[in-house]
């Protein structure tokens, strides 16, 4: 048999499969569709799986009105807590973007933190929040963030994570959420308090991965309906922050804000509200009454002909979307 040869793989096609250090976070989370959530878990060190370990749990991105919400996890065994010092955590919000970059690298590029200390990420979409949000059975962003935490959790103990505490910083009421986790992981110790990111540190591990995670995912932020948009036009997606402000007054009056925007936020709604085009939509029409004979059974002749002027309903996937047909655009 001839043997093909393979040409060389363009750098194009090269895809960023792991994430080894802070200089390729930037390109992970580009090859990553933006409109969906993805989660992403390191390497998993083989001491967190012989040896019982700590996990922490904590979110960024919770309160802005663009952007990705990201949750994340931190797993170290009970005998190394001296490397969660060693590396410098503590709550990521008092820290600077410059020391928690440095720190996310390290804890990624340092053989001491590879060998013991592992962590995940998930990034839900703002689109996925606002669909939660906005839909006729609501979720809501509490239960968005607990469905993410307990999915992390679940994808460390897939990964064969040996864990035995569990640490996290409460959604809403801490013991309510205690008492749910603890009914999903009765094995575990459960801890969930509030500010538990300045008090455990491997709860401030888990919000550098997430914060760190979430301010690339922004640096990197690719627009499919704004594709000259610049990457620093929208400041940091707070409402107080001037240039979000700025940006979220550029309203395209028929289709509102881009993808990056969380349409669920009353923030956004407002502004939608003073400023882009009201829509309204025709009622949908029963067209059966006027079909029904007088014994209330459907007309026979309905089922081969149809009146020009008669007004047929639409399956209910146009429906809900509110989608019509268009001969001009």
């Amino acid at each position: 048999d001839k043997k093909v040869k393979q040409e060389p793989e363009s750098h194009s096609d090269v895809k960023q499969s792991r994430i080894e250090n802070l200089e390729t976070l930037g390109p992970y989370i580009l090859e990553q569709d933006n409109a969906k959530n993805f989660v992403y878990v390191s390497d998993i060190p083989q001491l967190c799986k012989d040896e019982p370990c700590m996990l922490g749990v904590d979110e960024a991105g919770r309160g802005p009105v663009l952007g990705p919400m990201v949750y994340g996890i931190a797993f170290c065994p009970l005998s190394k807590k001296d490397i969660l010092k060693q590396l410098g955590f503590a709550d990521s919000k008092q820290l600077t973007e410059e020391k928690r970059d440095q720190i996310f690298d390290e804890m990624n590029r340092k053989d001491f933190a590879k060998t013991a200390l592992g962590w995940a990420v998930e990034a839900i979409s703002p689109n996925v929040i606002s669909m939660c949000m906005l839909r006729r059975t609501k979720h809501s962003l509490n239960e968005v963030s607990m469905d993410s935490a307990i999915g992390l959790i679940n994808s460390a103990i897939d990964a064969g994570v040996n864990i035995a505490e569990v640490y996290v910083d409460t959604v809403g009421p801490p013991e309510k959420y205690q008492a749910k986790l603890k009914a999903i992981f009765p094995k575990f110790k459960i801890t969930v308090a509030k500010k538990a990111d300045s008090t455990y540190p491997i709860v401030s591990a888990a919000s550098i991965a997430a914060k760190v995670t979430r301010d690339h995912a922004l640096k990197v932020w690719k627009f499919r309906e704004r594709p000259n948009e610049e990457v620093t036009s929208f400041g940091s997606g707070y409402p107080g922050d001037p240039t979000t402000k700025k940006f979220l007054g550029e309203i395209d009056l028929v289709f509102g804000f881009p993808r990056l925007v969380r349409f669920s936020w009353s923030t956004a709604g407002n502004a939608l509200e003073k400023k882009a085009y009201d829509m309204e939509f025709e009622d949908e029409t029963d067209a059966k009454d006027a079909e029904k004979a007088s014994y209330g059974s459907e007309k026979l002749s309905k089922y081969f002909a149809t009146s020009k002027n008669e007004n047929r309903k639409r399956h209910e996937y146009f429906r809900e979307r509110c989608l019509e047909h268009v001969a001009d655009i």
